[in-house]
């Protein structure tokens, strides 16, 4: 079944933007997210941030629902209805399926976990002679190499007696979903840009005004009954 991301990877124009754009675009949510030399983690919702504008830029705001709950386990938008899961890793570094630092509600997702959305994965391998990737995995190559591997094999457990972050996508299934022959993805030179960045600067300039913004009308009692 083909999903409205195949046609990403259709628009040579837009493939081009991804591999000199994000790269860039990454650096600065680094930057936003560092204190003293250090990458707080922040930083993947930033990311995500900006691989969904992506969506939106290329689909139209009416298309992609951003409107997601916190509490949804996997889905962090969706475009034309249909789930779409955003991570991001460094190299072949773990891939979360679920955050949770308790033992038995890790073992009760495996148990229960079965494969629900797309993913867009981006792999960032900064100043590697490897290129890193855009990858999309289609939910119908999740589903067949999770049917193929077995629950156990697909999904990692944390180990025992360590301070456990989630439970992510074993080695084994992120290697056969990378390299499935109906995956799709866009090779990037994760090189590092010189950028000047100031990160209080236009808070120093917002309290520097001698003027406010003009405040948007938040709730007007008039609205009620008005057909949305």
């Amino acid at each position: 079944m083909e999903s409205p991301l195949d046609r990403i990877f259709e628009d040579k124009e837009l493939v081009n933007r991804i591999r000199e754009r994000l790269p860039y675009l990454f650096q600065l949510a680094e930057m936003e997210s560092s204190r003293a030399g250090k990458i707080g983690m922040e930083v993947g919702s930033l990311r995500e941030k900006i691989v969904i504008a992506l969506l939106v830029h290329k689909f139209g705001k009416e298309n992609v629902d951003t409107d997601i709950p916190i509490t949804e386990p996997e889905t962090d938008v969706k475009l034309f209805g249909r789930p779409i899961s955003v991570k991001t890793i460094t190299g072949m570094g773990g891939v979360k399926l679920a955050w949770t630092v308790d033992a038995q509600k890790a073992y009760e997702f495996r148990e229960n976990y079965v494969p629900k959305c797309d993913i867009v994965l981006v792999q960032i391998k900064w100043d590697d002679i490897e290129e890193g990737s855009f990858f999309y995995f289609p939910l119908e190559v999740q589903k067949r190499i999770f049917k193929e591997v077995g629950r156990q094999r697909y999904i990692e457990l944390p180990k025992a007696g360590t301070n456990p972050r989630g439970v992510e996508f074993s080695k084994e299934a992120l290697l056969r979903l990378m390299t499935d022959s109906c995956t799709k993805s866009i090779k990037i030179s994760w090189r590092h840009s010189t950028i000047e960045y100031k990160p209080y600067q236009r808070w120093i300039e917002y309290w520097s005004r001698k003027d406010l913004p003009i405040q948007k009308k938040v709730f007007d009692i008039s609205d009620f009954g008005k057909k949305q």
